[in-house]
């Protein structure tokens, strides 16, 4: 399973509206196939995985991140159906499909072809690796990550907006990482005047990953780049599953005070910038509310900074 999502990362960022699915198929101890959801949704990981096993699949078991689609699209077959033609043995499964279109049909469909079905292997770990696609099935809307780029002072640019460059290479290119696992990446006018940011992955191999661009801002659109007004407005982005956040204060501050952050990437630089530009206020009206939030979930020295990662703690 731990393969399955490892494979299903790869397809971050590229498979909205679909889920970026993972999936290994295993016979006689030894891998036959492999396969990962592809750019668009299509065709899905199991397609991919019986695709490259052929005969090798019959008896076989299924290790998929999510349970596998019952419903018939345009775009192409239920994988349910696929895996009980070709002959699988035992599919073991991390997810339940949240889809209603699926939701407990597809491990129907197995059991009823005499196929065993195994749920709940990895399902932490695969709610992490989907959190788009989940947050988008359950409160209609992208999975949010917030990039912070910080001074030792607080600082998040100097007074007159710029932040090129806190902090160092390191950092800024595990950025164009992240910026490849999201569809979209977005800003506020006040960054787009001051830093004229591309906003583009600059890692070799990785450009055509680069995601579409988004303005926060209640003016004039901009060429090249779409608009939404207010931060609640992400829902509506079109294909839209995971949403980086790259704005300048003002921005960080409107999506915190709307509770719209799930993700947070706090780069910490070892500088001193004095009389900067800082987060302005986001709502809380007493230190008791800020407590509880936020859940560390890693951290790691990149150069000579800092990277703290913290998820939104939030009850289902």
């Amino acid at each position: 399973m731990a393969a399955a999502l490892a494979l299903g990362e790869r397809g971050r960022g590229r498979t909205a509206p679909n889920p970026n699915v993972g999936c290994v198929l295993v016979r006689d101890g030894r891998v036959v196939g492999r396969g990962w959801t592809q750019p668009g949704g299509r065709p899905h990981a199991e397609a991919v995985a019986l695709a490259e096993a052929g005969e090798a699949a019959r008896g076989a078991t299924a290790y998929v991140t999510l349970e596998p689609c019952a419903h018939v699209s345009p775009r192409g077959p239920a994988c349910s159906d696929l895996l009980v033609a070709a002959g699988v043995a035992r599919v073991v499964c991390a997810l339940r499909d949240p889809d209603p279109r699926t939701a407990g049909g597809g491990f129907a469909r197995l059991q009823a072809a005499g196929i065993s079905v195994a749920p709940g292997c990895g399902e932490k770990q695969a709610r992490q690796a989907m959190a788009g696609f989940l947050m988008r099935q359950r409160l209609g809307r992208p999975h949010v990550t917030l990039k912070l780029a910080l001074s030792l002072d607080g600082a998040m640019a100097l007074a007159d907006g710029r932040s090129r460059w806190i902090t160092g290479p390191e950092a800024r290119a595990h950025t164009h990482l992240e910026r490849s696992r999201h569809e979209a990446i977005l800003v506020g006018r006040g960054t787009l005047e001051a830093d004229a940011p591309a906003l583009d992955v600059r890692l070799a191999g990785l450009e055509p990953r680069s995601p579409r661009r988004v303005l926060l801002s209640a003016g004039p659109d901009v060429p090249g780049w779409e608009r939404i007004a207010a931060p609640g407005d992400i829902a509506e982005l079109h294909n839209v599953d995971h949403l980086m956040v790259e704005g300048g204060p003002a921005t960080a501050a409107a999506f915190l005070h709307a509770d719209l952050v799930d993700r947070l990437l706090l780069y910490r630089a070892p500088i001193l910038v004095g009389g900067g530009r800082t987060l302005p206020a986001i709502g809380l009206d007493d230190l008791s509310e800020a407590h509880g939030r936020w859940r560390l979930a890693d951290e790691r020295r990149l150069g000579n900074d800092h990277l703290h990662l913290y998820l939104r703690e939030r009850k289902e």
